[in-house]
């Protein structure tokens, strides 16, 4: 199946999704990451459109735990500059995104964190990630530290077998899921 037919795919089955289960693996996937961060982290995170998994609470809970979130500024052309999260302060931005105001860190600045959840539509066992196609991670993944955790934040059914793969592709480390929380992805960890 191509990554064009597979995206249609989930997204129509992820606007099926009621919006009370939303909330409710939203809750579930800030309880397992809060476990495992600690005061002093830096987290790369993101702020999820429409039925993307993952909430501003999270966001909220991780910033009040004392872990410094850095948020993704996208512009077209231009590679991923990174934005101090701050609850309560986020602005409209292209795409349908909402990200901190300026001012803005360059791209380097995802080398600082332990942790990149990644917004994703799947995420293979492999660590094969299928994004909505715009390439904004996969040119700004390479500047992670290698040592960091590269998260695909998905639901549960979103855990496949095997996804089509592009030399270009950044392969995640783990996945989080609602249901089975952080899960490490084979030949990882």
């Amino acid at each position: 199946m191509t990554k064009p037919v597979l995206r249609e795919r989930i997204l129509a089955a992820r606007r099926a999704v009621p919006a009370q289960v939303r909330r409710a693996e939203a809750t579930a996937l800030q309880t397992h990451l809060c476990a495992v961060l600690r005061s002093g982290d830096t987290v790369c995170g993101y702020v999820p459109v429409g039925s993307e998994p993952g909430s501003l609470a999270l966001l909220d809970a991780l910033d009040a735990a004392g872990v410094r979130v850095l948020l993704p500024v996208a512009r077209a052309g231009q590679p991923m500059r990174w934005g101090a999260y701050a609850p309560g302060r986020l602005v409209a931005a292209p795409f349908g995104l909402r990200e901190p105001a300026p001012p803005w860190q360059e791209p380097e600045a995802i080398g600082a964190a332990s942790v990149v959840l990644v917004p994703a539509l799947a995420v293979d066992r492999r660590g094969v990630r299928l994004g909505r196609g715009a390439g904004f991670y996969d040119r700004a993944l390479p500047l992670a530290d290698p040592a960091a955790r590269l998260i695909a934040v998905v639901r549960d059914d979103e855990v496949l077998d095997e996804l089509p793969v592009e030399p270009h592709d950044v392969p995640m480390t783990h996945a989080l899921t609602p249901g089975r929380g952080i899960v490490a992805l084979v030949g990882r960890e």
